[in-house]
C-alpha cells in the first residue's frame, strides 16, 4: 500500500479535528502521517492540545509544533486518531506492534470517540492472523508467561508464545518499563472471554485486544479511502 494512499486516509481524520479539541496521539507508521499532517494545521492556526501515547510520538508532535498535556492535566479527550494491525468487521482491534499498547489503550479508554486509520492489509474476518502483543511484569516473568501459555491453550492458540526482542537481541521494554511476550494465535475466536483471562493474571499489565473501543476507520485501499463505521 502506497504511503500516498496512508497519508489521505490520516488526512480524513485531520479534517475531524477543530479548534479547541483535545486530541489523543496514536504511535506507528500510518499515525505518523495524522501527526504530520495536524501539525502542518497548527501552524496554520488550528488551537488543539495533544496527550502523545508513547514518547516516540511525543517527539514527533514537540517537532511538529503541536501544544501538548498529558492525562493528569486532562480529565477527558474529543477523540484518540491512531492505527492498528487488525481490524475486524465489528471494528475491534489488535494494537501493539509498535510496543506502546498499553498507553494507547488508557489514551484511548479516556477519549469520547477512538478513530483509526489503517491500510486494507489490516483487515480481517475473525482476530487473531497477527500475534497478540501482552505486556507484562518484568517481575515473575516465568511464572506469568507460564499463566498465559495456560490460557492460550485453553483458547486453542495456535502458534508460539515468545517473548519480545529487538533487532539486536535485547530484551524489548516499553515505555513504561514493561516486557511483551507475543501470541500466536491464527484465530481468536472468544476475544471478550480472552481478554478477561488474561486481565486476570496478576503479572499482565495490559494487552493488545481493543474491543468496542474503535468507532470509525479510515482505511486505505487500492480504490481509495473507504469509511468504515461501527455498527454498519
Amino acid at each position: 500500500m502506497s504511503e500516498a494512499l496512508k497519508r489521505e486516509a490520516a488526512a480524513r481524520a485531520v479534517a475531524e479535528i477543530s479548534s479547541g479539541m483535545k486530541v489523543g496521539l496514536g504511535t506507528g507508521s500510518t499515525a505518523r502521517h495524522f501527526v504530520d499532517l495536524l501539525g502542518e494545521r497548527v501552524t496554520q492556526g488550528l488551537e488543539i492540545v495533544g496527550v502523545p501515547t508513547s514518547e516516540a510520538t511525543a517527539r514527533q508532535a514537540r517537532d511538529c509544533g503541536i501544544p501538548l498535556s498529558d492525562l493528569d492535566a486532562l480529565d477527558r479527550l474529543d477523540v484518540t486518531v491512531d492505527g492498528a494491525d487488525e481490524i475486524d468487521a465489528a471494528l475491534n482491534l489488535i494494537k501493539g506492534g509498535g510496543g506502546a499498547l498499553l498507553r494507547e489503550k488508557i489514551v484511548a479508554a479516556a477519549s469520547d470517540a477512538m478513530i483509526v486509520i489503517a491500510d486494507s492489509s489490516k483487515l480481517v474476518e475473525t482476530l487473531g492472523r497477527f500475534p497478540l502483543p501482552i505486556e507484562v511484569n518484568a517481575f515473575g516473568l516465568g511464572a506469568t508467561r507460564r499463566a498465559v501459555a495456560d490460557v492460550l491453550a485453553r483458547h486453542d492458540a495456535q502458534g508460539a508464545l515468545r517473548l519480545r526482542v529487538t533487532a539486536d537481541g535485547k530484551d524489548f521494554v516499553t515505555d513504561g518499563g514493561h516486557f511483551i511476550l507475543d501470541a500466536f494465535f491464527g484465530r481468536i475466536s472468544q476475544p471478550e472471554a480472552l481478554s478477561s483471562e488474561l486481565l486476570n493474571i496478576p503479572g499482565v499489565v495490559q494487552h493488545g485486544l481493543f474491543l468496542n473501543m474503535c468507532r470509525k476507520a479510515y482505511v486505505a485501499t487500492p480504490n481509495g479511502v473507504e469509511t468504515l463505521l461501527k455498527g454498519n
